[in-house]
């Protein structure tokens, strides 16, 4: 039996110069064309005279397809328009399941197109220049699980993200839920474009960021595009970096060195193992006391005050904060040398210090409770840093109560057997001061340090890239 052909072809994301000329032939050459019917006035000047078109309504998808199937068998070329390409989420996985289902042998061609998001890249500068996903908001064929499982996985892969079918009358959360998700991966300065009516008249392009994005300007012929890790804004426009430049926005992090990219991958573990979800300053903290000790009972003993991590960084940034003062060199060792000359800090301890031996002897005290009186005459609104002697850190409150100390910050995380829970406890009084603290037992230098190293790194927080200064 003689059989016609079914052209499943792309016709571009809205404007007759975007229909590629193999699209405009087949047009052309149509016995039928099948489609929906908002789609037939972009090609209405090519198709030829007597050719019969079916149009039909929104999710008429299974019906356009059997129509196709029913002309085809009549011994005619039928050609199927898609929006786009027709690749995706478009008529050709259809019709090719279709004839599978059918068991039927009639020849079946497709044709690409300009896609949506193609059409809106070239709107919004050069987005895509790196690794890219495309996610479908639209639950209709796929449970809403599975999609923010994608959504997931997409933010934490750090990939340059299409968004389709983002919004529609009964779907008007998801894409806020997108943006929760994209904002616990990535900066809130992630350029984000999107296109509304790409290539049609009523065409709209909009730049801003992740943070800036606002669901409410977008409908259901809206396509958005998320930028990844190096994307920047340059001119009004989104670039995301090949690797020839660097980023020249954001500094030039696409050579991370091995050490660092060890790192990364070994946060990304720690923070897929965690037990629940944390506020990002509080996780922050906690990733870099687990990858210091590889102890995941930091969950229970680690304790942050409210936005403890991200204030200390703050008063770093605006300069009231300049220096660190340690009970141990152990400590001061740890903290990262290209931070602290990255931010224009200085890490001090006192122990060294000649006049530290004298006063211990003097008033009966230990060298580290000699070393913070001196550290509290000199500096006493410091970021004070505790990873050993819990009679320091009793010393600094004992100093604070008097009036003598204002600091910026506590770390307390002396170790040992003797007045360390204690020395804990006494620093929890004091509401207004940021504190940091491994509760019980527990405790260390290096503790100390890495949690440091986490004030001073905790615009890394966003992206989960730690270990720029190694």
């Amino acid at each position: 039996m003689i059989m016609g052909k079914i052209i499943i072809a792309g016709i571009g994301p809205g404007s007759q110069e975007d229909i590629t000329p193999a699209v405009l032939e087949a047009v052309r050459q149509a016995d039928a064309i099948v489609g929906y019917k908002y789609y037939f006035q972009f090609i209405e000047p090519y198709i030829k005279e007597h050719c019969e078109c079916i149009d039909t309504g929104m999710k008429k998808e299974r019906e356009r397809a059997e129509q196709a199937f029913d002309l085809a068998e009549q011994d005619k070329t039928v050609v199927v328009i898609s929006s786009g390409d027709a690749g995706i989420y478009g008529m050709a996985p259809l019709i090719y399941e279709m004839r599978k289902q059918r068991g039927t042998d009639i020849e079946i061609c497709s044709l690409p197109g300009i896609s949506a998001f193609q059409k809106a890249a070239s709107l919004l500068g050069a987005p895509i220049g790196h690794d890219m996903c495309i996610i479908s908001l639209s639950d209709l064929m796929t449970p809403w699980e599975t999609i923010e499982r994608r959504i997931k996985a997409a933010a934490t892969a750090d990939f340059v993200t299409a968004v389709y079918n983002p919004k529609s009358h009964e779907r008007y959360w998801q894409l806020y839920r997108l943006q929760e998700l994209f904002l616990q991966e990535h900066s809130g300065d992630t350029p984000v474009g999107y296109v509304r009516q790409a290539g049609r008249e009523e065409q709209e392009v909009k730049v801003t960021t992740l943070a800036q994005f606002n669901p409410e300007d977008i409908d259901m012929f809206t396509v958005i595009l998320i930028g990844n890790s190096q994307s920047y804004i340059s001119d009004g426009k989104i670039i995301t970096p090949r690797g020839y430049y660097g980023n020249p926005e954001r500094g030039d992090r696409s050579q991370e060195k091995p050490g660092q990219l060890i790192m990364i991958q070994s946060f990304r573990t720690i923070a897929g193992e965690l037990r629940k979800d944390y506020p990002l300053d509080h996780q922050w903290a906690l990733l870099h006391a687990i990858h210091t000790t590889a102890d995941f009972e930091m969950e229970d003993i680690l304790y942050t005050d409210p936005g403890a991590v991200e204030t200390l960084y703050n008063k770093i940034k605006d300069g009231t904060l300049r220096t660190i003062i340690t009970d141990v060199t152990m400590v001061t060792s740890g903290i990262r040398k290209g931070a602290l000359q990255r931010l224009g800090i200085e890490a001090k301890c006192y122990l060294s210090d000649p006049r530290v031996a004298e006063l211990a002897s003097s008033y009966g005290i230990t060298r580290t409770q000699a070393g913070i009186r001196l550290a509290v005459e000199e500096h006493p609104d410091a970021l004070f840093t505790f990873g050993n002697a819990p009679t320091a850190l009793m010393e600094l409150c004992d100093l604070i109560r008097k009036g003598k100390a204002r600091p910026a910050g506590i770390i307390a995380a002396p170790v040992g057997f003797v007045h360390v829970k204690e020395s804990k406890h006494m620093v929890k009084p004091f509401k207004d001061i940021p504190k940091i603290i491994v509760e019980g037992r527990k405790g260390g230098s290096n503790l100390a340090a890495t949690l440091c190293n986490a004030v001073l790194t905790f615009d890394d927080a966003a992206l989960l890239k730690p270990g720029r200064d190694l």
